[in-house]
């Protein structure tokens, strides 16, 4: 892969070829889009190979930036049918969570990897979940529904619980995307609670509780609080809880008041110190947290060329205290709603858990 060259032999620049719309088109087949992930899935990898492959990649997670442009137009729309305040964010899949992926699951190639490019809908209700994924199964849109998840009835066994619908963009007139999945999760207002005091708990604690990996009384309590929440929900339990109301209650109490769950979902709040940079008229969002300094940076962008620079500058130089991501929402409202992780606010589950605790 030394030379970091394209379908047709060209060198290609770690920023990638760009179209006069300013889209990042797909620069590499899928072989060695497949062979660029081996390689930074891996440890042992020489200097220059990871160097090579970071081009694949890069230029293979951006090209999905067009497809979820434009299917989240649609998605959209459909969305402020059902709720006109209903939250949309899209992003593409961080590299430090991608490697992460590809090294959980050995056999997943990166080439066929079907949630690079995402797109989040956060409503206030089931009901409008149910609204809105009606709306998406029964369009006639030209994009192919390759893969439906659903998660809300059938939760993980981690306790995640959101509907996931995966499309492959298809054109005519933007061949050279077509192919391409996009990711789209639906999910109610209490599941993104909690998905958010999973990410920020694991932020803190520098732990993969996403991945289920970590501390096994965190792992528990958030099994336990899922099953709670669709039990308020009226869908199903996260499989291994208790089916009586009361020994779950009495298992989650026990493990929120060990932990000091609320305490510390509080103090990690508190510690934050937001810098925000050129948010006037904005259309793109980079979040870079340091962790380790409680800092959150946001700056805005209104050219995705400039955006797309900065974030793989800023990506490049990740740690472990270092935390990143490139989003696109309608305002600096949205994008604390929509990422609340980000900003350390997990009110909405500390409400929603001290309500099931005190009742």
């Amino acid at each position: 892969m030394s030379g970091g060259t394209g379908r047709r032999g060209a060198p290609v620049p770690v920023a990638a070829t760009l179209s006069n719309m300013g889209w990042v088109s797909p620069q590499y087949s899928r072989s060695q889009v497949k062979k660029a992930g081996k390689v930074i899935s891996r440890d042992g990898a020489a200097p220059q190979a990871r160097r090579d492959a970071l081009e694949v990649v890069g230029n293979w997670k951006s090209a999905h930036s067009y497809p979820l442009n434009a299917i989240v137009m649609n998605l959209r729309k459909w969305a402020s049918d059902v709720d006109a305040d209903a939250l949309v964010a899209q992003r593409i899949k961080r590299l430090p969570s991608i490697e992460a992926k590809l090294r959980r699951i050995p056999s997943l190639s990166l080439a066929s990897m079907q949630d690079l490019g995402g797109c989040r809908v956060v409503l206030p209700s089931l009901e409008q979940v149910m609204a809105l994924e009606r709306k998406c199964l029964a369009s006639r849109q030209r994009h192919h529904l390759v893969t439906e998840d659903y998660y809300i009835e059938q939760p993980k066994a981690s306790g995640y619980r959101s509907d996931h619908l995966v499309y492959e963009y298809q054109s005519d007139r933007s061949p050279a995307w077509s192919g391409l999945t996009i990711e789209l999760q639906l999910r109610t207002s209490l599941q993104h609670a909690w998905a958010t005091a999973v990410e920020t708990v694991g932020l803190f604690t520098n732990q993969a509780l996403k991945a289920s990996q970590g501390e096994g009384d965190w792992l528990r309590f958030f099994v336990l609080a899922s099953s709670e929440f669709a039990a308020i929900e009226g869908t199903a339990r996260v499989p291994g809880t208790p089916d009586d109301p009361a020994e779950l209650r009495r298992e989650l109490t026990a493990l929120a008041r060990e932990l000091n769950v609320v305490r510390r979902l509080q103090g990690y709040s508190a510690t934050l110190k937001l810098v925000q940079q050129e948010l006037n008229q904005t259309d793109f969002f980079l979040l870079t947290l340091n962790i380790d300094e409680g800092r959150l940076t946001v700056r805005g962008y209104r050219d995705l060329q400039r955006a797309a620079a900065d974030y793989a500058e800023v990506e490049g130089r990740e740690s472990g205290s270092i935390d990143v991501v490139l989003v696109k929402t309608g305002s600096v409202a949205a994008l604390h709603a929509a990422y609340p992780n980000y900003f350390f606010d997990t009110t909405r589950f500390i409400h929603a858990l001290q309500n099931v605790l005190a009742s």
